[in-house]
């Protein structure tokens, strides 16, 4: 299953401030279904929907 990505956020917000969570739930408000990963290449979340695509 693929996932395309909405957002991306660097890990490096400050303490306590969850940009990427924050997104995320604004987007699962629309009716996104939307979900927050890290990707550890970049160092950076992520903010993705699936796309259904089948491999």
């Amino acid at each position: 299953m693929g996932a395309k990505v909405l957002e991306r956020f660097p890990a490096g917000a400050p303490r306590g401030s969850w940009p990427a969570e924050e997104y995320a739930a604004e987007c699962r408000a629309q009716g996104e279904p939307a979900t927050v990963v890290m990707d550890l290449k970049s160092d950076a979340f992520l903010v993705v929907v699936p796309t259904g695509d089948e491999e």
